[in-house]
């Protein structure tokens, strides 16, 4: 079993909870969240105040999926949240040692 942790801009997080959904991946969680990589922030102007805005508005997605399902989950998140311009994201795969579904006790991919 695999976490799968993908870095998306806000506004792609419906295109890529329908592209999961597409493929039968239905759980997943959300956290809003700030971050900056290559991006590296810009500058706004508020009431005639130059600030520099670091960390960008982000979601951070993340999913459980058994091993067999994890390159068909990167490409449709891969394809859903692509724009093709800077600060698209990041997805990250870990290995998950234990699942267990809190309802029913079941365990590894059955509980997913």
């Amino acid at each position: 079993m695999k976490l799968i942790v993908a870095i998306i801009k806000p506004f792609k997080l419906d295109d890529v909870r329908e592209a999961l959904s597409e493929i039968g991946i239905q759980g997943m969680t959300t956290t809003e969240t700030k971050g900056f990589g290559r991006q590296k922030g810009h500058t706004e102007l508020y009431r005639g105040a130059e600030y520099v805005v670091d960390f960008m508005p982000k979601v951070k997605v993340e999913i459980a999926v058994s091993d067999d399902r994890v390159e068909e989950a990167i490409e449709a998140i891969t394809g859903a949240a692509n724009t093709g311009k800077i600060g698209d994201g990041k997805i990250f795969v870990l290995p998950l040692e234990q699942v267990v579904r809190i309802r029913t006790g079941e365990t590894g991919d059955g509980a997913l």
